[in-house]
């Protein structure tokens, strides 16, 4: 299997497709450089053949009883229960993140499916009783129909989870577009929808570049879009989503602060610190990148850092004894080292406390994408690196005054994904989590990601659209309130107009009716 080639393929309408004619892109394994397979770029006809599909299946999957959607729900988290090694193996070849992170990432979307067991209970709507003589009102939420959905490189599954079981548990379709770096946890996936003979139609999953989506924004059926990714993609499709007037959940970009306070216990950030910068690469929206740290513990928190960072183990995926895979592609590698230049250019002050640049790792795997841990010391607010989002293990680390300046610090960026704080004290801590503009806050863990019964997503310039994934936010984005008043009336007209009892006015009945 190592040694396998890969062919990617679409799914549309319940089967896989292979289109005629059509361009590859090359399926890189980042842990080795080497190309294990090739991914097609879909047509603009079969962008539209997907949508066709979604729509048509759209018309009987809305109607299917919630307790039948459900038991496809409930049989899909089984399946990925039993298949689970076989999806984390997926993740970990093309993605390259560490097998044990890839196991985790699976663990997560089965707890996801867990939490979509709710849906029946959040789909519910309201009754207001007696409104006026025989008036009833009644809310009931209702699907939309196709949704469309593109996801970025860095969480395969995990996307999958935030977007397609509630739309699909909810009574919508899908059209699922995955980044082309990472295809194979979907190929995986689709293998159980097969299985599961969810029926054709209500997921597609279609590869290729952002023209597959051009027809999303068009289209009068599909009634919104989704995207994790960066954000200038996210306006992009937001305002392509706004002139149409269709909903849109996308989340963005980001740029996150740890802050360690002088009571910090420093094996606790340590611990919390190693994960959150390193864990992927540092290639996920909840990474830190930014540490800062108040003057009595400075000097004590970069001394930490180095040891720490020095002791992490850069290498294949598959490896044991590995802590952090490679970077996605040869040009996030170099997109990282790039930046390590700009900010010792910068000047400032800025130093480097760890060069991870072309780190040692076996013979076997001396052509992947791989930056080992990089830490800046004494970076200022004005550095470039302070303020963009770099995606990989590159550190920075900031004095700040004291817990008013790291708060403004935070709330002068662009981004507002999530922010952490070390501290035993809780004034500090409830006064950042109060005043730091961020959507997702974490105290004494370095990644504060909600679990999936809580909504995930970021604030400003991390989160462009209408909701965020997971919880009551996502069942809301893929639902509509209507309303209904219901006037009911006797049927005898002689009983409607006061003059006549009804027949059986005056009889009782011992049984409950």
């Amino acid at each position: 299997m190592a040694n396998e080639f890969y062919t990617i393929k679409h799914y549309i309408n319940g089967e896989w497709v292979e289109e005629k004619g059509t361009d590859f892109t090359p399926l890189y394994n980042p842990s080795t450089g080497e190309v294990i397979g090739e991914v097609p770029m879909g047509s603009d006809a079969l962008a539209q053949t997907a949508i066709d599909t979604a729509a048509e299946a759209f018309k009987t999957w809305k109607n299917t009883p919630i307790a039948k959607r459900m038991g496809y729900i409930f049989k899909m988290r089984e399946l990925m229960e039993r298949e689970q090694e076989a999806l984390a193996y997926s993740i970990a070849i093309d993605q390259a993140k560490h097998i044990s992170e890839a196991r985790g990432e699976v663990r997560r979307v089965i707890e996801i499916l867990e939490a979509t067991a709710s849906v029946p209970t959040l789909i519910q709507g309201d009754t207001l009783d007696n409104i006026a003589n025989n008036i009833n009102g009644k809310v009931v939420k209702k699907p939309l129909g196709v949704f469309g959905g593109v996801a970025p490189f860095n969480f395969p599954a995990l996307v999958f989870g935030w977007f397609i079981p509630v739309a699909i548990a909810t009574g919508n379709t899908f059209i699922y577009k995955p980044s082309t770096q990472s295809p194979l946890f979907m190929q995986k996936m689709i293998e159980i929808f097969m299985e599961l003979q969810i029926p054709a139609g209500v997921i597609n999953v279609i590869y290729g570049s952002r023209s597959v989506a051009a027809p999303w924004y068009e289209d009068a059926r599909v009634a919104g879009v989704c995207l994790v990714g960066s954000t200038p993609t996210a306006k992009a499709m937001a305002k392509a989503a706004g002139a149409n007037a269709k909903r849109s959940m996308l989340l963005g970009g980001a740029k996150n602060m740890l802050l360690v306070m002088e009571d910090t216990d420093m094996d606790i950030f340590i611990d919390n610190f190693l994960n959150s910068c390193y864990g992927s690469a540092g290639q996920r929206c909840l990474a830190g990148s930014i540490v800062g740290v108040v003057p009595e513990v400075y000097d004590e928190v970069c001394e930490r850092i180095l040891e720490a960072s020095k002791k992490v183990v850069v290498g294949n995926a598959m490896d044991d004894g590995v802590y952090m895979g490679p970077l996605i592609s040869k040009d996030a590698k170099e997109n990282v080292e790039k930046y390590v230049d700009i900010a010792l250019e910068h000047g400032g002050g800025c130093s480097l406390l760890l060069d991870g640049r072309n780190p040692d790792v076996p013979e076997k795997d001396k052509n992947g994408f791989y930056v080992g841990p990089t830490v800046l010391k004494d970076v200022t607010p004005c550095n470039p690196v302070f303020s963009t989002e770099v995606f990989g293990p590159l550190v920075s680390i900031v004095k700040v005054t004291d817990l008013d300046d790291a708060v403004n610090l935070i709330n002068g960026s662009e981004f507002g994904n999530g922010a952490c704080i070390f501290t035993q004290n809780m004034h500090y801590a409830e006064t950042f989590s109060r005043e730091a503009e961020v959507g997702m806050i974490g105290v004494n863990v370095g990644i504060c990601a909600p679990h999936p019964y809580l909504p995930f997503g970021g604030i400003k310039g991390s989160l462009v659209g209408t909701d965020k994934v997971q919880g009551k936010d996502a069942v809301d984005f893929y639902t509509q309130n209507k309303v209904v008043t219901v006037r009911t009336y006797h049927p005898d007209p002689e009983v409607r107009a006061g003059k006549a009892k009804p027949a059986n006015a005056n009889v009782r009945s011992c049984v409950a009716s």
